[in-house]
């Protein structure tokens, strides 16, 4: 079975709630495709190889650069007890001339008449760590657009931050468009987080575009990130020591 690729040129907000507000709102490049197909792209993208723009399991699905693809989450949904998934779709930034990093990538679990029944949301920080996060209904019904699923936080994701809390997740994925809505709250303070964009066929000009207005891919993503960072920084925001990561890969919302 041959699938094709989609190109999202999203926009990504922050928007940091409590007594140090910041907020910024950056465009970004995704790519959704079926997982455990073989993907009919174009020639500057590379499945699993080298290329202008690629998307390697290596990169997702477990440890950063030790990942093995759909074939970890089909591992993970056995684990778990979740039940009639029959396509796995990845939606995360492609490696861009040999970089790649993904604060948040998500893997889309749906059953054989396509709705949505389960997500990782797969998290890294600028550390090297990750955790995952599934979601799903207790009963395995579809996610729809209007719900809100929760998971308890319990990884270190930036240093401004707190591990306490929780996450409340919102998916709204249509053949058309993207869009992904995260709220962190914790007490008074928190964050929002929002993906949105538009679905396209990957295509070589697609590519080339996102090189020309977001040169060197993830590499800006990180440089974002710190800047962000300073910004916090220098607006009096608590600083705190990276800690041990969770011993468990995955936790359950």
């Amino acid at each position: 079975m041959t699938a094709g690729i989609d190109h999202i040129a999203a926009q990504t907000f922050h928007g940091r709630k409590g007594a140090v507000e910041n907020a910024f709102r950056y465009s970004i490049d995704y790519v959704l495709l079926d997982a455990e197909a073989e993907v009919t792209g174009p020639s500057l993208f590379t499945r699993n190889g080298r290329g202008i723009a690629a998307l390697d399991d290596a990169d997702h699905g477990g440890a950063p650069k030790d990942g093995r693809g759909a074939a970890w989450v089909r591992d993970v949904l056995r684990d778990w007890q979740v039940p009639n998934v029959a396509r796995i779709e990845l939606l995360a930034q492609p490696k861009m001339l040999g970089h790649v990093f993904n604060p948040v990538s998500f893997w889309l679990c749906r059953r054989e008449d396509g709705a949505l029944v389960a997500v990782i949301a797969e998290v890294s920080n600028t550390f090297g760590d990750r955790h995952s996060y599934l979601v799903h209904h207790p009963d395995h019904r579809p996610i729809a657009p209007s719900d809100r699923m929760r998971a308890t936080k319990i990884f270190h994701v930036s240093p401004f931050q707190p591990i306490e809390g929780g996450y409340e997740f919102r998916f709204d994925i249509s053949q058309d468009r993207i869009g992904i809505w995260i709220d962190y709250s914790r007490g008074h303070g928190g964050l929002i987080a929002t993906l949105t964009g538009q679905r396209v066929p990957l295509s070589n000009a697609g590519i080339l575009r996102a090189l020309l207005r977001r040169p060197f891919g993830s590499r800006r993503v990180q440089a974002l990130i710190l800047w962000q960072a300073l910004k916090l920084r220098l607006k009096g925001a608590t600083f705190r020591s990276r800690p041990a990561p969770p011993a468990e890969d995955v936790s359950r919302g």
